[in-house]
């Protein structure tokens, strides 16, 4: 059958333009692929490899190629693409040249133990790095994350990259940001002028393949309303998020890597904010036709909200980048996709 995905891919193509053309004949090394960032970025690249003919390859670190196969088998079976068994902290190097190396590898689950969840994102991106080095890459993008900015003050309504802010270091809650800011100084110190690391720094996505049962919001807002509610907030739902959709940030991240200048870090995400709760209750008409919300704290008489938005200025202006899906659209879609997900293996036709 076709893929369902296909409408999207040919917007990120038809958005694009001759971005792919630094691809043709490349072979790209990815890990995390077989994640929510990774797929996408699997979709996106076999859609465009198909259809101009780049005659690339890419090699996709995972941990579970039984899995990744029964998951997503499209992917996973495409000629162009090899699955690599290995942990990303130790896996063995891959043989031959590579063009390109793709970090989306990472864990953010509160279920992971801060010391682990800190050695798997540096251990796993100096490895990365290791492996460009010896194979002769020259781009290499680091999809790193806005929690390096440590809390968004709430008068400060988006966070640009030049905003120095950090976590708190002595907090072991901080493990996951802080991280993220290790691993993008090991880009910094790994950078020279063979390999040149990109950064995107990136916020909060709504899109298929986004599990419905992690610490997503969004995603466990989705859940529920295809269960048929109550939509359950779990704080008092007051803090801003914004959400870009999966097709654009698959058009960011390829634009970065490709285009970005190497150690400056672009922020990634949507700058339309909303509150947890008004999302909660979007979700809710936009899913089952009403908005039974269940808000599960109090908000406090005069306390600033909290917020996690970025600023995208230097994106738009240094590399063209947009939103060009609404929050509405692309939850539209990703339901949509949800309802419509079957086992049969799609084709890129």
């Amino acid at each position: 059958m076709e893929n369902p995905l296909a409408s999207d891919l040919e917007h990120v193509l038809a958005q694009t333009g001759g971005l792919w053309e630094a691809l043709r004949g490349a072979r790209v090394f990815l890990t995390g692929g077989t994640g929510f960032f990774g797929c996408w970025l699997l979709e996106t690249f076999l859609w465009a490899n198909d259809r101009l003919r780049l005659g690339a390859s890419i090699v996709v670190l995972t941990r579970d190629a039984t899995g990744f196969a029964t998951k997503a088998p499209h992917l996973a079976r495409h000629p162009a693409v090899t699955l690599h068994d290995g942990d990303v902290r130790t896996f063995a190097f891959p043989a031959g040249p590579f063009t390109h190396v793709i970090h989306a590898a990472t864990t953010s689950s509160s279920a992971v133990a801060p010391a682990e969840m800190f050695e798997t994102i540096v251990g796993g991106t100096r490895r990365a790095l290791d492996f460009a080095r010896h194979a002769g890459a020259t781009r290499f993008l680091l999809t790193s994350s806005g929690a390096v900015y440590g809390r968004q003050p709430p008068e400060l309504t988006h966070v640009p990259e030049d905003y120095r802010g950090e976590p708190d270091s002595s907090d072991a809650s901080h493990a996951y940001a802080e991280g993220k800011r290790a691993a993008e100084m090991l880009c910094a110190v790994y950078a020279d002028g063979q390999l040149h690391p990109t950064i995107a720094r990136c916020f909060a996505f709504v899109g298929p393949y986004l599990p419905l049962d992690a610490h997503f919001a969004i995603g466990n807002f989705i859940r529920d309303a295809l269960q048929g509610g109550p939509i359950r907030v779990v704080g008092d739902g007051t803090p801003y998020r914004s959400y870009l959709y999966a097709a654009d940030l698959a058009i960011w991240l390829w634009t970065i890597l490709l285009r970005g200048q190497s150690m400056r870090p672009y922020n990634v995400g949507s700058e339309v904010e909303i509150s947890i709760s008004d999302l909660a209750h979007l979700v809710g008409r936009r899913v089952v036709g009403d908005s039974a919300v269940r808000v599960a704290g109090t908000a406090i008489s005069g306390a600033a909200a909290a917020r996690y938005v970025p600023s995208t200025g230097r994106a738009r202006s240094e590399l063209g980048l947009q939103l060009t899906i609404d929050l509405e659209r692309a939850l539209t879609r990703t339901v949509d996709w949800h309802r419509r997900r079957v086992s049969s293996t799609y084709v890129n036709n």
